[in-house]
């Protein structure tokens, strides 16, 4: 009797970066809802916020190393699936402001009635409500990238090639969303959040909630990707990535394997900016900037690409930097930072963190099985016959 391929995914490192993710998502919030202020172990609501972002972003990581480490798809524009759920929850969470907003009207946000909009556009209808929110979460990015990738997979756009074309992707829509008049407030964006689903989404428990649900979707998507790859369809994706051309002449449509991670990936993605809006408080078109996206692949470079746990942690540690050198007096270098690390981890960790760990660690493994099986073998010679 065969075990499910959930359980067949589970090694060793997968359930200790779960068990670590599920104590992470319940000690951070009871340490900060539970002890008071005065207490050496509470955490600041502003670091459960700020850990909910790298958290986000750890989500956002995992979805590229799922296309790039798995399958050899480099997107630079994976940020754009990444904004556009955050702008569909951004558009819920407005509409739950109604007559406290500046100007008191109880359908139209204050940017529509500041740009003399007569009326709410047909495309904002349905984001009062929560569900149909988060169906635009997952729909609008899905819909995007299976739309792109049908054309760009089945002309076998491939390499750098399709790196570009996905840059430019999202540096058409960062153009397109700082227009006022597309409806989604401009270079300003959407801000001023007030509630969702009935919380104050400033109070502190709506805070913990959110960081509690990020690590949730975290430990969701590791799960989901966990088990594509070791499965046989992982098989397939990892022999598009190594030959694709081989894996085409047997009998593969590598197009349609191609089309459906990408479309997942985007899918993912558009869950991490959902999850991302409601904990920074605002959401605008420099999300969709070419560089987000190019740093977000940096992320799992410097993790490990092709390794899961290794992109979420890069993710991490990268960001964790990027806040520690940019709010002193370290900030005008951040990117010189940033550039370097990307350099030197390509030529001196090419495997990222996680992955030469792995390396390194199985070398020594296999040294070890290998004196142990000499020892024996010397043993086995050296005992007298009976």
């Amino acid at each position: 009797m065969t075990s499910s391929p959930l359980i067949r995914a589970l090694d060793r490192s997968a359930v200790t970066f779960i068990l670590v993710l599920v104590a992470i998502g319940v000690i951070v919030p009871l340490l900060n809802l539970l002890l008071p202020p005065s207490s050496p172990w509470h955490v600041p609501t502003y670091l459960v916020a700020l850990w909910g972002k790298y958290v986000c972003y750890a989500l956002l990581a995992l979805s590229i190393d799922l296309i790039w480490g798995y399958c050899g798809i480099l997107s630079l524009g994976h940020g754009a699936f990444f904004a556009l759920g955050g702008y569909a929850m951004g558009m819920y969470l407005m509409r739950q402001i109604g007559t406290r907003g500046v100007y008191a009207d109880p359908i139209r946000p204050d940017f529509m009635v500041f740009l003399n909009w007569p009326e709410l556009p047909f495309y904002w209808y349905g984001f009062n409500h929560f569900a149909y929110a988060l169906l635009m979460v997952v729909l609008v990015p899905g819909v995007l990238s299976f739309v792109f990738g049908w054309f760009a997979f089945r002309s076998r756009v491939t390499g750098v090639y399709l790196s570009i074309i996905t840059q430019a992707l999202t540096f058409a829509l960062t153009l397109a969303f700082f227009r006022n008049n597309f409806g989604f407030g401009g270079n300003n964006g959407l801000t001023d959040f007030k509630d969702i689903l009935g919380f104050n989404v400033q109070a502190q428990s709506t805070r913990a909630a959110l960081f509690a649900t990020s690590v949730l979707a975290l430990i969701i998507g590791f799960l989901i990707c966990r088990t594509i790859v070791s499965s046989k369809l992982g098989m397939v994706l990892i022999s598009i990535r190594d030959a694709e051309s081989r894996t085409r002449f047997l009998g593969y449509r590598v197009e349609n394997y191609k089309l459906f991670v990408f479309t997942l990936s985007a899918c993912m993605a558009g869950v991490a900016g959902a999850l991302y809006v409601p904990q920074v408080g605002i959401i605008n078109p420099s999300e969709f900037a070419p560089a987000n996206s190019i740093e977000a692949v940096i992320w799992v470079a410097v993790g490990g690409r092709g390794t899961l746990i290794g992109a979420a942690l890069g993710a991490v540690v990268v960001n964790y930097g990027k806040t520690t050198f940019t709010s002193g007096a370290l900030a005008p270098y951040w990117l010189f930072v940033l550039g370097s690390l990307f350099v030197l981890v390509t030529l001196l960790l090419p495997r990222g963190i996680v992955g030469t760990v792995r390396h390194f660690w199985g070398r020594y493994r296999e040294r070890k099985e290998r004196d142990a099986g000499d020892r024996a073998a010397a043993e086995a010679v050296a005992k007298p016959a009976e």
